[in-house]
């Protein structure tokens, strides 16, 4: 028998024991976990930093609790708020995108946009995909048919990462949509994956300047030898910042990028505010028409508008010149576009939101005549189903998003895109962040993304009693106004030409000839 001092010295000693097994089993734990996050492919945020974040998994399932009673609700937070990035984050997962009890979103406030379902939606077995569209037709040799809702907006190599360039390449590829360049040049890393290019011509002029900094024919020709570079879009302003050309901070500017835009290594990038030789429209005319004769290619403008009567002047400029010299597209970028850096008065305080600019542009080329010939690509803020539907209703032809793809890619809006700081390794060089975004399992998801935002907005169209999203048109959708009581949006923006269906169903001969 032991005595009670000896006993008590005995369980002490497990105790130690059992603390010390404890506390190697839990380094062990670590160490494991440690090993599990760093190797695994499926989320940045634990592979950049094994261990400790998972705290941030945790803490944001907690957040919604905390939220509700403490903090901002869903929809509350800025630029995006949480339902948003929700909604996308599910899509790019291709997990259930249901939610339960009620919408949270509120549906009195004026400019509020609502769908008008039919008494007798479409049934499944009638719906039919979203038809072609064909880009450039009978104006340039190598037209562009794609039938795509949503596309891949312009975000250059340096301002985003290899890995998010090769996620986004593979991503379009299995999605069957464009990729934008943005104005940084074409990388190889655009077209490994062989998808469709759209090829922007920035102030700058980046991978298509001689030595003086002028458009370059020679380098036109050598881009627009790649089959898989379909169009060519002359970058005039972008929604963060309008007048005001892209800035790409020194230290994101490695010599592989130094030389795709032919700058000097470790300088800031800083684009001119507007092309110095674009003075006027005539010039912007000349210019689209001489690259669609060098290249062969459609060519067009992306531009935020700020000014209604200017697009009405520009159209009466093409009728005085001829359709030749029509831009084959116009992207309509918004006031509420974003950017990786730009000046806070710019972002806050310039140009027209694409709900106000899009159904002007839309307006002016039925007015003028222009609207079969020159086809309308909507831009900005438009990352979910039913801000792509309301596109499609006013009259675009296509949606183009780059924040979108960031959340399918899994940025988490740290806002730290002009910092080379990002979490995600979307928008940094820094080799130890990057390595947190696997291309081949975020191509998956950006893929998904473009799968679940096309099937919604069938459900919305089906819902209207149409079979496919381009039929839908203005009639399909209401505007809460400020008295309370919503009205079509046909009311607001009456269609400009007898039997024009805006929506982008028919164009105007086969309208006028079914009638």
């Amino acid at each position: 028998m032991l005595g009670i001092e000896e006993f008590g010295i005995e369980v002490l000693g497990w105790m130690a024991a059992i603390f010390i097994t404890a506390i190697g089993v839990f380094i062990l734990f670590l160490i494991g976990v440690y090993i599990a996050d760093v190797t695994q492919t499926k989320q940045a945020i634990r592979r950049n930093y094994p261990v400790i974040g998972h705290f941030r998994y945790y803490f944001e399932h907690l957040g919604t609790f905390f939220r509700q009673y403490f903090f901002a609700m869903d929809r509350e937070e800025m630029p995006f708020n949480r339902a948003q990035r929700s909604w996308v984050y599910r899509a790019a997962k291709n997990v259930d995108n249901t939610v339960a009890f009620g919408s949270t979103r509120d549906l009195k406030p004026t400019g509020t946009i609502n769908f008008v379902n039919c008494a007798f939606p479409t049934l499944g077995e009638d719906a039919v995909p979203p038809r072609p569209v064909t880009i450039g037709e009978g104006y340039c040799d190598k037209p562009y048919t794609n039938a795509a809702l949503i596309n891949i907006s312009g975000m250059s190599y340096g301002a985003i990462s290899k890995p998010a360039v090769q996620a986004l390449s593979y991503g379009a590829l299995k999605g069957k949509c464009w990729m934008n360049t943005g104005e940084g040049g074409l990388s190889p890393y655009h077209l490994e994956s062989g998808c469709d290019i759209v090829f922007q011509i920035g102030t700058a002029k980046y991978g298509v300047r001689d030595e003086n900094g002028k458009l370059s024919d020679d380098k036109l020709r050598e881009i627009a030898s790649h089959e898989q570079v379909r169009m060519f879009e002359v970058k005039m302003s972008q929604g963060a910042k309008p007048g005001k050309g892209g800035m790409l901070p020194g230290a994101k500017v490695d010599e592989e990028i130094s030389r795709i835009r032919s700058i000097p290594v470790g300088a800031d990038s800083i684009s001119p505010n507007r092309h110095p030789e674009i003075k006027c429209n005539d010039d912007l005319l000349d210019m689209m028409h001489h690259i669609r004769q060098v290249t062969g290619k459609p060519v067009g403008f992306k531009a935020v508008i700020g000014d209604k009567v200017w697009i009405r002047e520009l159209c009466a400029d093409i009728q005085k010149r001829g359709l030749e010299y029509a831009p084959d597209f116009i992207t309509v970028d918004s006031a509420d576009g974003g950017t990786g850096a730009a000046p806070a008065s710019l972002i806050d305080y310039v140009g027209m939101p694409v709900r106000e600019s899009l159904p002007v542009v839309v307006d002016a080329l039925v007015e003028y005549g222009l609207r079969e010939r020159v086809k309308v690509v909507a831009s900005g803020k438009l990352i979910i189903p039913a801000e792509v539907a309301w596109a499609l209703c006013i009259g675009a032809d296509f949606i183009t998003s780059a924040r979108g793809f960031m959340f399918a890619l899994g940025c988490i809006q740290a806002l730290q895109c002009n910092q080379n700081t990002c979490p995600t390794g979307i928008t940094t060089h820094d080799k130890k962040l990057q390595k947190g975004l696997v291309a081949e399992q975020k191509s998956g998801r950006v893929a998904n993304y473009i799968k679940n935002i096309e099937y919604e907005v069938g459900l919305i169209a089906h819902s209207c009693g149409v079979k496919s999203p381009r039929e839908l048109n203005r009639k399909h959708a209401r505007m809460v106004l400020e008295d309370g009581h919503s009205v079509p949006l046909s009311e607001l923006w009456p269609d400009k030409e007898p039997g024009c269906r805006l929506g982008g169903a028919t164009d105007v001969q086969q309208t006028l000839a079914a009638n």
